[in-house]
């Protein structure tokens, strides 16, 4: 049985649609002026904004208060009828990116029983990238007492044959259209159209096929006892937090059946590998309030950087110039493990705040402060991805982006996670 499933969706009725929706909450995370200019865009409509924390102010002093707004907020919404609940539906999305590219997915649920974020995992939803187990807390507070979830997490299926999504293209115009609209601060657009009964149970048929395991072990060449169905492209966290929040709920309530719980499944959308509107760019580093000097010393050192060439590159960023430097000492089969490892060796030491940029004008940008220095890493081909995830197990975390950070996922559709 797949792990993908028809969902209870939740969508706002009588709203301003570029109101409501706003980009993935783990975006422009050094860019505060951002979510100030979207703030200002809602102003006091209904808005998603009020039902997430952008990871901006994550370690902001009131961070307890805005969470607890986001809970009242999410109640108050749900008891004045905010929502339309489309039951056991599946929502077909096209998203135009700013690039004018059309990106299509299909909204669904996800089993978490099927799903496991640890390196090295054989279940059938795996992560893709290193999951980094300290920021999965601060994000369990914020579902912990949440009735509701808002999905940026998107998930692959590598489906070389385009038997799941495109046939649903190819129907759209008889489903119904749910909404149509363009997206605030430079996302493009956004049309969904609810999935009918035929065509949902089609696709659903579609993913069990590609779940099968002689099939999988076929197409690979390979000897796998559960065959990688759904890979992680973007959301790795939020949905290691739903997992771990539905394992908490399971602990404390041993003798309870959890078989039917809303908080069993979240709410996703899956995406073909092979859409030609998919291109996997770098996401590159920054490093602030640091001692530039001693950081690129120690980093010379731990991975033998020369201007000798070798299949590992890193630019370096800083005071106006920008420098190609290679990895000699290897710590990854790629030059952005290599240098994450190095780097997670070197600033709990010397000091440094680390974060995870995709677009090389921002790290040029930044990399301007006296105190930081920037990191520019070369693309990863997307059809690399599943061999090397069922070979050798999860990337270094930040491998890889899915487009700038307007392209990301903006939060439209919701689903009830409570009783």
């Amino acid at each position: 049985m797949t792990a993908f499933s028809k969902a209870d969706i939740l969508l706002p009725k009588d709203t301003n649609m570029e109101k409501w929706a706003v980009v993935a909450c783990d975006q422009y995370t050094s860019e505060p002026e951002y979510w100030a200019e979207t703030e200002q865009n809602v102003g006091y409509a209904p808005s998603a904004l009020r039902l997430i924390l952008p990871e901006v102010y994550l370690e902001s002093e009131d961070v307890d208060k805005r969470i607890e707004a986001i809970h009242k907020d999410m109640r108050a919404y749900l008891e004045s009828g905010v929502f339309e609940e489309f039951k056991n539906s599946l929502v077909f999305v096209e998203r135009v990116q700013s690039d004018g590219l059309v990106r299509e997915g299909l909204v669904g649920c996800i089993d978490l029983e099927q799903y496991d974020y640890r390196k090295g995992s054989r279940s059938q939803v795996r992560a893709t990238e290193a999951t980094v187990v300290e920021r999965i807390p601060p994000r369990i507070k914020i579902r912990n007492g949440a009735p509701i979830e808002l999905p940026h997490i998107m998930i692959l299926i590598d489906d070389t044959d385009k038997t799941v999504i495109e046939p649903l293209s190819e129907r759209k115009e008889s489903f119904r259209k749910l909404y149509d609209f363009r997206l605030m601060q430079g996302g493009g657009s956004i049309t969904g159209r609810l999935v009918d009964d035929e065509s949902a149970d089609a696709a659903i048929a579609a993913l069990e096929a590609l779940g099968d395991l002689g099939a999988f072990n076929a197409k690979y060449g390979l000897h796998e006892s559960q065959p990688l169905v759904y890979a992680m492209g973007d959301g790795n966290h939020s949905l290691a937090t739903a997992k771990e929040y539905y394992e908490q709920l399971k602990r404390a309530n041993p003798e309870a059946d959890f078989s039917g719980h809303p908080a069993r499944y979240a709410l996703v959308e899956i995406v073909n590998l092979h859409s030609p509107a998919l291109r996997f760019e770098a996401i590159h580093r920054i490093v602030t309030e640091t001692n530039v000097n001693l950081l690129l010393e120690e980093l010379g050192d731990i991975l033998a950087l020369s201007k000798e060439p070798s299949d590992q590159k890193i630019t370096i960023v800083g005071n106006g110039t920008k420098r190609d430097i290679y990895v000699h000492t290897k710590l990854s089969k790629l030059a952005v493990g290599s240098l994450q490892t190095a780097l997670d060796r070197i600033l709990p030491e010397i000091g440094g705040k680390i974060d995870y940029i995709h677009g090389e004008e921002v790290v040029e940008r930044l990399a301007q402060a006296e105190d930081a220095v920037g990191f520019l890493l070369p693309d990863m081909g997307k059809e690399e991805l599943f061999p090397t995830v069922i070979c050798d197990g999860a990337l270094p975390r930040k491998t890889f982006s899915m487009g700038h950070a307007a392209d990301k996922r903006y939060y439209v559709e919701a689903r009830k996670i409570e009783l």
